[in-house]
């Protein structure tokens, strides 16, 4: 790897480089122990030497936080981690100064925008030329994948996107602890809003009683992290219809239906717990619909086992709505694994209960139950009914990590 001065005075037109190494401070407490780390990258060197591969550039939000701990934000950026047989190198811009360096297992460079694509010469000062390249199709754009061929020379490219996503889907010990500190902070954020909730409050209130609790939550069960990016879906009436619909100003009135739905992240680890609510009374139509979706709901838990494959346990929540004459009202697969990802970035594609996926569960997954019903606005139960929960899947079952209760009997409220 090129030598790179571990600071350099920038003050001067005439030094000023291309990259450098700026390491600001000492390394930060990561949410895993160097050996977590460590034990992934290995794992990755074994993916790369059995596909003949040199040199992995990831570019991925949630392959650089997962092998390295660093979270970055683009903004417009590109950022990297290099990983070779010898070195774990993240790649970052020289907007962010030391932090990337704090916040990451192995070495760090930054980069310079004094000229275009100082990006890919301080990468290929990691990786090398000429040699055999991984990289992300998911995620690695034509423009960038045409400038990782210009720059790096690879005498060949091997899509490292799948194999690594499989490396994710099997979480570690201390993973399966992380995931379940964040389904508890999402349950206090759950109670947070129950309480919030009565007629004439505006969905965003409700949200912020519930974000808040959250916030101060994971701050007192992770004093050393870095905070950011938890956020709270509360939605009502007709602005239930959607699984990701955003907060409005909407008022609350009673006999509405409502979705919670809280999302702590915690150093780029994202948990949820979501639940279908109403406000005061629910009606005979809703709760038909309602009461079917936790037999879905229930249904689905008890499929989560070793040996059962995704498509299986989707056919056969299927089946159950079929009976009912309530299938064509499924907006969505039952379910997704959890780990390195959030809104804006990650997904293990290959763990998702959907009819077109094979994977078979196994133990050490996670993955979450939620089924959801969406009735168009006019009919009698209108709304959209979505119930979740997160499961480790283990060597005889699952375990049931999430604790916040669902159904008409806690969740008529206000």
């Amino acid at each position: 790897m090129t030598a790179i001065p571990r600071y350099q005075d920038l003050t001067a037109a005439a030094s000023r480089p291309d990259f450098y190494r700026f390491h600001n401070g000492e390394k930060a407490p990561l949410q895993f122990a160097e050996a977590e780390y460590a034990a992934r990258v290995a794992g990755l060197r074994e993916i790369m030497a059995a596909q003949g591969v040199d040199a992995a550039v990831f570019s991925s939000m949630h392959n650089v936080s997962y092998y390295s701990g660093f979270t970055y934000c683009a903004f417009g950026r590109p950022y990297a981690l290099v990983v070779t047989q010898t070195a774990c190198v993240t790649i970052s811009a020289g907007i962010d100064a030391g932090q990337p360096w704090r916040r990451c297992y192995g070495d760090n460079i930054t980069y310079t925008d004094w000229q275009r694509d100082n990006y890919w010469r301080a990468i290929e000062s990691v990786s090398g030329s000429g040699r055999v390249i991984g990289y992300e199709s998911d995620h690695l754009s034509l423009m960038q994948k045409a400038k990782l061929d210009a720059f790096l020379n690879p005498s060949k490219s091997v899509d490292l996107y799948e194999a690594t996503m499989r490396q994710r889907m099997h979480k570690s010990a201390a993973e399966i602890v992380m995931i379940r500190a964040g389904a508890a902070v999402a349950d206090v954020g759950g109670y947070a809003i129950r309480d919030a909730i009565k007629e004439g409050v505006r969905e965003i209130d409700v949200a912020m009683a519930g974000r808040d609790a959250m916030e101060l939550e994971i701050a007192k069960r992770f004093p050393d992290a870095e905070y950011r990016d938890t956020w709270v879906w509360f939605q009502s009436g007709i602005n239930t219809d959607g699984a990701h619909n955003p907060v409005t100003g909407r008022v609350l009135q009673r006999g509405d239906i409502l979705s919670l739905n809280t999302f702590p992240m915690i150093s780029g680890y994202y948990t949820a717990l979501e639940r279908t609510l109403f406000v005061g009374e629910v009606d005979d139509a809703s709760l038909r619909y309602w009461e079917a979706n936790v037999g879905a709901h229930e249904l689905g838990i008890s499929l989560l086992k070793p040996g059962a494959s995704c498509a299986e346990i989707t056919h056969q929540i299927n089946d159950f709505f079929a009976e009912r004459d309530m299938l064509q009202h499924r907006t969505f697969g039952y379910g997704h694994s959890f780990g390195v990802l959030s809104h804006y970035y990650g997904r293990e594609a290959g763990l998702e209960l959907r009819e077109d996926i094979d994977t078979v569960l196994e133990p050490g997954m996670v993955i979450s139950m939620e089924p959801m019903l969406t009735i168009a606005d006019g009919q009698p139960g209108a709304g959209g009914y979505r119930e979740h929960d997160i499961l480790v899947i283990t060597e005889d079952g699952n375990e049931n990590i999430t604790g916040y209760p669902y159904g008409p009997a806690f969740n008529v409220v206000g």
